[in-house]
Formats: C-alpha cells, sequence, structure tokens
C-alpha cells in the first residue's frame, strides 16, 4: 500500500494479508480457525470471535466464528504473502507451544521473519486461552532467535517489552523440551 493511503485501506490490507498467510500456513483440506482476531466492531464493541479459514488451490474462505462476517479471496498465489510449502511437510515431529493471545498478536508484527517462521508464527491456532503455535523444536529455536533480534533493534519502549516477554515465554518453553539444543 502507498505511504498516503488511507488508515482504513491499509488495516483491511493488512487483514486480508493476514488471512492468506494463515490459510497458505496451515492445512488446505479443512476449515480451521486461526489465531488471528476478527476486525469488525459489532455495536462499536470488538468482536470476540478468531478467523476461521479454508485455502483451495483458487480461493481462500474465511469467516469469522462470532459475528459471521465472511469473504472469499483470490489472485492470492504467488504473492508475498504466500506461505504454502514448495515441497511436503513432515508433521509427525510437530508438537504445539501454547501462548496468549496477545503474544501472538505480537509474533505476527515481526517485520523480519524468514518464510520457515512467518509459517510457524501463521499457523497458530486459536485456543479458548489463546493460541497454540504448531511445529518443530527446530521452528520454535529459529522463532526465538528472531523475537531476540527484533527486542535488540526495538527503539519503542512499550514494543520492546512486549517482545520481551515473548522471547522469555518462548526461551522458557524452548529449555523445558527434552530435545532442547
Amino acid at each position: 500500500m502507498p505511504e498516503d493511503a488511507p488508515g482504513p485501506a491499509k488495516r483491511m490490507a493488512e487483514q486480508l494479508s493476514s488471512i492468506v498467510r494463515a490459510a497458505t500456513s496451515g492445512s488446505a483440506e479443512e476449515t480451521w480457525t486461526s489465531a488471528l482476531p476478527c476486525r469488525r466492531r459489532p455495536n462499536r464493541r470488538p468482536c470476540p470471535g478468531r478467523i476461521q479459514v479454508l485455502g483451495s488451490d483458487d480461493a481462500i474462505h474465511w469467516s469469522c466464528d462470532a459475528c459471521g462476517d465472511d469473504g472469499v479471496i483470490r489472485g492470492w498465489e504467488d504473492s508475498p504473502f504466500d506461505l504454502r510449502l514448495r515441497r511436503p511437510v513432515a508433521q509427525p515431529g510437530w508438537m504445539t507451544v501454547p501462548v496468549p493471545a496477545e503474544v501472538a498478536a505480537t509474533l505476527r508484527e515481526i517485520i523480519v521473519l524468514d518464510t520457515e517462521s512467518e509459517r510457524y508464527v501463521f499457523r497458530a491456532r486459536a485456543t479458548p486461552d489463546g493460541a497454540e503455535l504448531l511445529g518443530t523444536v527446530e521452528d520454535l529455536d529459529e522463532l526465538v532467535g528472531f523475537v531476540a533480534a527484533e527486542a535488540n533493534h526495538e527503539e519503542n519502549r512499550r514494543r520492546q517489552k512486549r517482545l520481551d516477554e515473548a522471547f522469555a515465554l518462548l526461551n522458557d518453553t524452548l529449555a523445558e523440551m527434552p530435545d532442547a539444543y
């Protein structure tokens, strides 16, 4: 989006790009509830819902599990937001890492992530307590490094505090894992 684009257009573009990332990072065969929050504000109050996604070869169908807002995204293939794997994924070694919704939101805001880490972050599934990351110990280890780098270079104190909290949670989880380095 151009720098002079109106705020609502930028927010809509951000939401749609996040939906594409979520849909292309997870399972395309089934509808699943991502950790992405709904952006609607029915009666001027934030919708408590999460975005459900179903990807296919030519379209991404999405809907809010609370307010019913929905849509279809087309033309996303080979865009910078297309996180589909170019090769099959071995899922048996995956584990879940529970994180609060605030940490999941902070992780989605990290600017410099490689494709694997971005896929790991946007594959997060909604839970009653926040979200859970799905991936391998190596995925978590890689993400911890990116969170640390982002926190070390952040000048905004509030954002740095959120990144430090995310780092502490993820690093502690990694240290508790039997396969940790």
